[in-house]
């Protein structure tokens, strides 16, 4: 972010940041207009909140879980009653990994994984082990032999929760299936036995709604039972507007009596204001209809991209076509390392063009050698043009190294 604001003619193809063109600028004037229309409903807003988070806007948000869940799962109330409106998703992350774990634990993630949350690990003096990834998440097979390694060493005591990012995965694009999350479930279920403690499932589900093909798939909470293990992270910023920072968690007993009170502690509650606008938006349709708007904005930037990929990267270098989200992860040949202090990197900044090195993303393991030779490539919030051209700058830089 710092390099594109510092050279103005680089394109970053970095930037998880949504499209800019898309904001619902029109929604938002006139939701605020109703809102502050009179004293009687514009002085609660701007008054203070709860630290738990706004009722309506709790209640509608269970409603919608409950709905891209087709019914099943937590129910409205319950779910309403165990929930905590944060600032962003990133703020539930932070918490939950606070009240979980003490210095020197462990928590699982996905191989690679959102490289941000690793960073809440290494401030908190956390440990990751690395679980593999198939074109559908997580490799179970894989998780249960971390696992079973992890007791044999006498460390199971240390994990304290697996974490998920299972819609359109930042990094990769890959969604977790609903088989997945029931069969990850069960293992953790295996393993605690023997942790002595519950292992907490901490599903990341910030990009659910920037699908653009396919089906949604039912979240963690849909899984028969499972409810008491699973902390469920969501979010309003990626999907209506990312300046109104406004997320939310779904967690299980003792975990949320334990995050409240960390939530007070930081901040005694999330703005009041755009609480009441995110209410509004969800009961007046406004929301739903951006969303839809916004998905058929992501499949034409995610076709420009694709297109672009095609015309310009040199035929050994892979990637999958996504269906939502807001990314490409593409893999080069085993030769070409993509790492900040690569030829690759070095070279793409001389051709004004920026992508996320693919090592980021990989958790510091010692079972296994960090890979370092794949890129994240975002169409979020460029223009049609800067995709086209940043793509072909990148391609250039590509085939100059071979």
């Amino acid at each position: 972010m710092q390099l594109a604001l510092s050279q103005p003619r680089l394109i970053s193809l970095a930037a998880g940041f949504t499209d800019n063109e898309s904001l619902p600028v029109e929604d938002v004037r006139a939701l605020l207009g109703g809102l502050l229309r009179t004293r009687k409903s514009g002085r609660p807003a701007l008054q203070y909140g709860s630290t738990q988070g706004d009722p309506m806007l709790r209640q509608w948000t269970a409603r919608h879980v409950r709905r891209l869940d087709g019914g099943t799962g937590a129910g409205a109330a319950d779910c309403s009653d165990r929930m905590i409106v944060t600032n962003g998703s990133q703020q539930m992350l932070y918490m939950a990994a606070e009240a979980l774990c003490d210095t020197g634990d462990i928590v699982l993630v996905e191989d690679p994984t959102y490289f941000v949350f690793l960073g809440i690990l290494q401030s908190r003096g956390l440990r990751a082990r690395a679980v593999r990834m198939g074109v559908d998440g997580l490799d179970l097979a894989h998780l249960e032999k971390v696992l079973e390694s992890l007791r044999k060493r006498g460390e199971l005591r240390r994990v304290k929760m697996l974490y998920l990012v299972s819609y359109f995965q930042n990094p990769t694009g890959v969604t977790t299936s609903f088989e997945k999350k029931s069969g990850a479930l069960k293992l953790l279920r295996k393993y605690e036995e023997i942790a002595g403690h519950r292992i907490y499932l901490l599903e990341d589900a910030a990009y659910r709604e920037l699908r653009f093909r396919g089906r949604d798939v039912k979240s963690a909470l849909a899984v028969g039972g499972g409810t008491d293990r699973v902390i469920y992270a969501g979010t309003y910023s990626k999907p209506f507007a990312t300046g109104a920072r406004v997320g939310f968690g779904i967690l299980p007993e003792p975990v949320f009596t334990a995050v409240l009170r960390i939530k007070g502690n930081h901040d005694f509650g999330t703005s009041n204001l755009l609480q009441q606008l995110l209410a509004r938006a969800l009961a007046s349709g406004r929301y739903e209809r951006h969303v839809g708007r916004l998905g058929r904005r992501y499949v034409r930037k995610a076709l420009i991209m694709s297109q672009a990929l095609k015309g310009n990267f040199p035929p050994d270098i892979e990637w999958q076509e996504p269906e939502g989200g807001l990314y490409f992860w593409a893999k080069l040949p085993r030769d070409i390392r993509s790492g900040t202090k690569s030829k690759l990197f070095k070279a793409a900044l001389a051709n004004r063009v920026l992508y996320v090195p693919g090592g980021l993303c990989y958790a510091d393991d010692p079972a296994r050698q960090k890979p370092d030779r794949e890129m994240r490539l975002s169409f979020g919030s460029g223009t049609e043009e800067d995709i086209r051209e940043g793509i072909k700058r990148l391609g250039r830089t590509l085939r100059s190294l071979r």
